[in-house]
């Protein structure tokens, strides 16, 4: 069965008449009139304004009677000027409110992280003091050899032979010791040698590329200088020189054969 409604009841009392406003969302409206103040504050917005209340004014000067809309004193103008200010104030006020609860939530957020940040600077400074209360009580390498040390000390004067082993002992350790410090010596020294020794090594090769280079780029311009040198010494022979008679050089094959055979029996000797 359908339930009757409230205002059919007899048994109830009549709810009273209430006047409904349209409802709108704070969030979209309050976007808007921070939209709107943005605009009123801007250069673009005073150009505008100015245009207009230059047109209106000179319209309703210079224009011809029947077809002024707002003659002198302009009382429409200000009218319309009161309006947009009344409007003005309240939306910039408006977006005044809303900027400083913005402000008010990232001050907020400012005092929780610096908060956060103080107790974590606390924290680490009880653990640093701390650590360093524990390491004081931590025991080091020079105690735990003087604590070995005089207990050997100890043992060796209880032996029968008086202590006489714990020098001995001393000694040797003290030897082995220095041997082992000389032989990282003789390491670090020998590992610099061979690093000298590379760096000389990639040194002079550097310095016979570098040679080579040079004899390789210079060989080029010799090469053209003989050319130049031998071109104008081929140019003046133009009349044939004589042919030389078969006596002379007859003669000439005779003399330069002995020489030619003493030359010879000197190199191979």
């Amino acid at each position: 069965m359908a339930e009757t409604p409230r205002s059919r009841r007899l048994d109830l009392p009549r709810e009273p008449r209430r006047l409904r406003l349209p409802r709108f969302d704070p969030e979209d409206f309050g976007k808007w009139s921070e939209a709107i103040a943005r605009f009123m504050g801007t250069a673009k917005f005073l150009v505008y304004m100015t245009v207009v209340i230059v047109i209106w004014i000179a319209w309703n000067a210079l224009a011809p009677a029947r077809l002024r809309f707002d003659p002198y004193t302009f009382t429409f103008l200000t009218l319309m000027l009161s309006l947009q200010a009344s409007y003005a104030a309240p939306l910039i006020l408006l977006a005044q409110n809303r900027q400083a609860d913005r402000d008010r939530v990232a001050l907020e957020e400012d005092r929780r992280r610096a908060a956060m940040q103080k107790a974590d600077t606390e924290y680490l400074a009880r653990e640093i003091a701390a650590v360093r209360i524990a390491l004081g009580d931590v025991a080091t390498r020079d105690f735990l050899r003087s604590e070995l040390t005089r207990l050997a000390e100890e043992l060796g004067a209880a032996s029968p032979d008086g202590g006489r082993e714990v020098p001995m002992r001393r000694q040797k350790l003290m030897r082995k010791e220095h041997r082992r410090q000389l032989r990282r010596e003789a390491e670090v020294d020998a590992a610099e040698a061979d690093a000298a020794e590379a760096e000389a090594a990639e040194a002079a090769a550097a310095e016979a590329e570098e040679a080579a280079a040079a004899e390789a780029e210079e060989a080029p311009a010799a090469e053209a200088e003989e050319a130049q040198a031998e071109a104008p010494a081929a140019q003046p022979e133009e009349a044939p020189a004589p042919e030389p008679k078969v006596t002379k050089g007859r003669s000439t094959a005779r003399k330069s054969g002995p020489d030619q055979r003493k030359a010879s029996r000197a190199s191979r000797g």
